[in-house]
């Protein structure tokens, strides 16, 4: 069958130029819209206004609540005026810090910003709750009302914004001559596709990444990447760390004082790293199955020859965890047990709740998604960027955009962002894969993804489980990831959740104020709790969680012995390089 069809879900039309006349239109439409399909919004609309309109109660129940805030908010704006301080209508939500500015609580700000709030309040009632709507219906016709109104709130207008109001007048407009300035340079950093302002103080090899390694194996897709010890002595049982491929795995080795590879080698641990390849348009046809084969299993194959009877921890991040399920899922199923534990970071095995990121998961979105990347050849890693950064708009781009341009104050690069600044790319058929097998179909929690012609289970590892999540993760919300715990038949499973997002979730060094964490472990045989109810009865413990899965690590390592030697020349590893490598360095 023709890779290509399948994978764009269309029918087979008469001709080759037929269907790519069908293609150049979805591509022209996605870059008008900037990649949010038309077709998906309008059928989202017409289902919320069709299932609205036959809905009198509801209509009538917006109507009285639209009454009723207009009065709350004329007898604020009136006992305002005449007080100068009045009770609030409503306060913003919790994590909406847009309105904290002192300013905003004088007149005429404070009636301005409450207006606001009571019409965000009415228009999420307007587009949740109404019967009969689909549920995908429903959550893009909330998301969109909400990144209408997170872009014309009154935080974003100059004259509307008591801050930027101040700021102007104290300091005699440099506060937007600065602004101007931060504008052309990001403009202009934009338009020659060069990294953000400050980025350029990052350097990989110099100050991050700086760990010290060799290069022990390479193939087309990978770089193998060993950490020399820095201890007297070793655990018998290496570990593997696998990143998602849609990000430089040099996240887990920042800078020296937030890095977990350093972590873990000042520790007493053999760490290798898979440095995956920054792919181009000649690697289209790579796929979920390359990715396994020659990115996870081979790093194993290699480990296991250089270091041979040692069980192996493995460790994978976010979609890097993924495929790492879904390859010691088929080592079980095959019999093989090289695997000694498997430690999942911000990784979900069931997709049916993914958050707000479900808005671009339906099949009209997923298809123009697919003929966008034809014509590349791959994802760019700006597209993500791009719709993660929209899933908080709010805080990402808007509150940015007025801290940098109206009040001039440039944020200080640092080595996350600069990370996050150095993307890599997916190619074509991996990621079309991995939207329709996995987010769309959910092939991985039904039983149903193949691997070599036979379905795998989840339910096969049976070797511990170290699962992290983070509680304001929007990428891979918690709840998703707590379904772990109905899919393994993990002899322990051990959950964490921890404060922060998707990234500095993660990168929870030791020392690092305001973090804490849940954690609880979950034997066979064990009752299985919801999420919520886990939550509340699960005692927190303040500090990074970094140490506690250090220590789980040696608990489930069989002792120590003395350094292995970097690779194992006489077998055919010998060190290619030092790291970071050069895939890292590919743009």
């Amino acid at each position: 069958m023709d890779f290509s069809r399948r994978l764009g879900d269309r029918r087979l039309l008469d001709s080759d130029a037929l269907e790519e006349i069908d293609r150049m239109t979805n591509i022209a439409l996605g870059q008008l819209s900037g990649g949010i399909s038309p077709a998906s919004l309008a059928m989202a609309y017409l289902d919320w206004t069709v299932h609205l309109s036959a809905s009198p109660g509801k209509r009538f129940q917006l109507a009285a609540k639209a009454a009723r805030k207009a009065l709350r908010l004329g007898s604020y704006a009136l006992t305002s005026i005449a007080t100068g301080k009045a009770e609030p209508c409503i306060e913003p939500l919790p994590g909406d810090h847009r309105f904290d500015h002192p300013g905003w609580q004088r007149f005429p700000y404070n009636v301005i910003y409450q207006g606001f709030l009571l019409n965000q309040q009415w228009w999420h009632n307007a587009t949740t709750g109404v019967r009969g709507i689909a549920k995908h219906s429903e959550a893009a016709v909330s998301f969109t009302a909400r990144q209408i109104l997170d872009m014309t709130a009154p935080c974003n207008i100059p004259f509307l914004n008591p801050e930027i109001a101040a700021a102007t007048i104290s300091e005699r407009g440099a506060n937007l001559a600065r602004g101007a300035t931060n504008y052309h340079e990001d403009l202009r950093r934009s338009l020659r596709d060069e990294k953000p302002a400050g980025a350029e103080a990052f350097r990989v090899g110099e100050n991050l990444a700086i760990t010290p390694g060799k290069v022990v194996y390479r193939n087309q897709l990978i770089e193998l990447i060993q950490y020399a010890p820095t201890t007297a002595t070793v655990q018998h049982e290496p570990v593997l760390m696998q990143s998602a491929w849609m990000m430089k795995y040099y996240i887990l080795d920042l800078s020296p004082h937030n890095s977990l590879v350093k972590y873990l080698v000042d520790r007493g641990h053999t760490v290798y790293m898979i440095s995956w390849l920054n792919p181009g348009p000649e690697h289209r046809n790579l796929g979920m199955e390359d990715y396994r084969k020659q990115g996870t299993l081979a790093a194993v194959d290699a480990i296991s020859a250089m270091q041979p009877e040692r069980k192996i921890h493995a460790v994978g991040y976010c979609l890097g965890g993924i495929l790492l399920t879904i390859t010691a899922a088929a080592m079980a199923r095959d019999g093989d047990h090289r695997l000694a534990s498997v430690t999942l970071f911000t990784t979900m095995t069931d997709f049916t709740e993914v958050g707000e990121i479900n808005v671009f998961m339906d099949a009209s979105e997923v298809t123009l998604l697919e003929d966008m990347m034809w014509q590349k050849g791959y994802l760019d890693h700006k597209q993500v960027s791009g719709g993660f950064q929209a899933l908080k708009s709010a805080d990402l781009i808007w509150s940015k955009m007025v801290r940098e341009y109206y009040l001039g104050h440039r944020e200080p690069m640092f080595d996350l962002m600069a990370w996050n600044a150095d993307g890599t790319r997916m190619p074509y058929r991996q990621h079309s894969e991995l939207l329709r097998r996995l987010y769309v179909d959910n092939e991985l929690f039904e039983g149903k993804y193949m691997v070599e012609g036979r379905a795998i289970s989840i339910s096969n590892i049976h070797c511990p489980i170290f699962a992290v999540a983070a509680v304001a993760d929007h990428v891979a919300p918690w709840h998703s990831v707590y379904k772990l715990h109905l899919q393994s038949d993990a002899t322990e499973l051990t959950f964490v959740l921890t404060s922060g997002g998707h990234n500095v979730g993660i990168v929870n060094e030791p020392g690092h104020p305001r973090r804490s964490y849940q954690l609880s472990v979950c034997h066979e045989g064990d009752r299985c709790v919801d999420p919520e109810t886990w939550k509340e009865q699960t005692p927190s413990t303040q500090g990074s969680w970094w140490p506690v899965w250090q220590q789980w690590l040696e608990r489930h390592s069989s002792g120590s012995e003395t350094l292995p030697t970097m690779g194992a020349p006489e077998k055919g590893y010998e060190p290619l390089c030092d790291s970071p490598g050069t895939y890292v360095m590919k743009q």
